[in-house]
């Protein structure tokens, strides 16, 4: 199948998705949404697929969410903003849920809903100099997927949260336990997929009956039903409309992107890192 904002390519036992959009970052938009659902369709349909190893073409792995498409949408109210939030959680939770193991290969910039679905990853490997992050609450927006208080802890997770750091350093966050193993700056994608050869050698059954024990422990713990309240919550929050959101759309729509962004970080008077 022909996709537009993705390649995938199955190398041996492991299947390589490559988010392809790399004129902008790697932003997720809504044609990339449903291309992910569908290659993760065709990954849990495929019993020669064993492992799922994840990656951005171009100069990042991924920014988040594609600001400028949300600031071109009309939507408002929480009957239109709930299923357009829970189309994006929904994806993001796939690469946690899938029954094969996913593994995350991150370089450079990994924020937002990109960090989101580095965190939602069962393993993550990030290149030297990646930096990660959640902006949100800097420009008036929620956080989608709270995975990050389930990784770190609540000190690391409302400091980095709490302050919208986006600039976290990879050693920083592996300290956090947001990633397994930092590598040399071409070495991620090498090392994501060597480790994946090796899981792919495990039987199927036994990884994904493992993989499902260990998720079980989270979900006796409340971790759906807390994502499931945080999205609740930044249901309400993309709803409001906020003086900051309004404004950061308004430059976006007039301005470019680029321009928001500065208007972002302008008002700061340092990354919060």
């Amino acid at each position: 199948m022909a996709y537009s904002t993705l390649k995938f390519e199955r190398r041996g036992p492991v299947g390589v998705l490559t988010l392809n959009r790399p004129d902008v970052l790697n932003a997720i938009n809504m044609a990339m949404v449903e291309e992910l659902n569908a290659v993760l369709d065709a990954v849990e349909a495929d019993a020669e697929t064993r492992v799922l190893v994840v990656h951005g073409a171009g100069r990042c792995f991924c920014s988040g969410f594609d600001l400028k498409e949300e600031a071109e949408m009309e939507g408002s109210g929480v009957a239109e903003w709930k299923p357009i939030l829970q189309r994006d959680f929904d994806v993001i939770m796939r690469f946690w849920r899938l029954g094969k193991p996913t593994i995350a290969a991150v370089h450079a910039i990994c924020i937002a809903g990109g960090f989101n679905l580095a965190c939602a990853c069962d393993i993550t490997i990030a290149a030297e100099g990646t930096r990660f992050g959640e902006p949100e609450l800097k420009f008036g927006s929620g956080i989608l997927t709270l995975i990050v208080p389930w990784l770190t802890g609540p000190k690391a997770a409302k400091e980095l949260l709490l302050t919208g750091n986006d600039r976290l350093d990879a050693h920083d966050a592996l300290s956090l336990g947001l990633v397994n193993k930092v590598v040399g700056e071409d070495e991620y994608l090498d090392a994501a997929l060597a480790m994946a050869r090796n899981m792919a050698v495990v039987d199927p059954q036994l990884m994904r009956m493992t993989k499902q024990a260990i998720n079980r422990t989270y979900e006796i713990m409340g971790f759906s039903e807390a994502l499931a309240m945080n999205l609740d919550v930044d249901v309400q929050v993309e709803s409001m409309e906020t003086p900051e959101r309004r404004t950061f759309k308004d430059i976006a729509r007039k301005e470019g992107l680029k321009a928001a962004v500065a208007w972002r970080d302008g008002r700061f008077q340092n990354d919060g890192g």
